[in-house]
């Protein structure tokens, strides 16, 4: 969308368009400052396969909010990513900005979710962290 053009009411369809993202995973793109001009928030889908993992990252800038639609993930966390929850389907996760984090999918089924995100240009606060790799097996 160009500076011109003013932000207004959309519909979008999830699936239209994909990318992948610096964490490792394909995004369904949604709302964004590049889809409609958000200028606060972002929005998209993510599905996690089985086996499926994130690299070690963080977003320093900004909030993110998650609901699984569908299975189930862990998340590890922490500044050596010692910590770990188990969010299923129905369930809502948030994760404070700054914080180190590494989504798994440890199921037999894929896990679905819709992410939220206080920045509206998703991918430029992602600062990847592979010294923490280590730390989940």
């Amino acid at each position: 969308m160009s500076v011109e053009e003013k932000a207004t009411c959309r519909v979008v369809q999830p699936g239209a368009v994909t990318y992948e993202g610096k964490q490792g995973h394909t995004y369904v793109a949604g709302i964004s400052a590049e889809a409609v001009g958000a200028s606060g928030i972002c929005m998209l889908m993510l599905t996690l396969p089985p086996g499926g993992r994130a690299k070690a990252h963080l977003h320093e800038s900004h909030e993110t909010a998650i609901y699984v639609l569908a299975g189930e993930a862990e998340t590890w966390f922490g500044e050596k990513l010692e910590q770990c929850l188990t969010v299923r389907a129905g369930e809502m996760f948030y994760i404070p900005a700054g914080m180190p984090h590494l989504p798994i999918n440890r199921g037999t089924e894929p896990c679905t979710a819709v992410i939220a995100r206080t920045d509206p240009n998703e991918q430029e606060s992602v600062v990847l962290l592979p010294e923490l790799e280590k730390y989940v097996a």
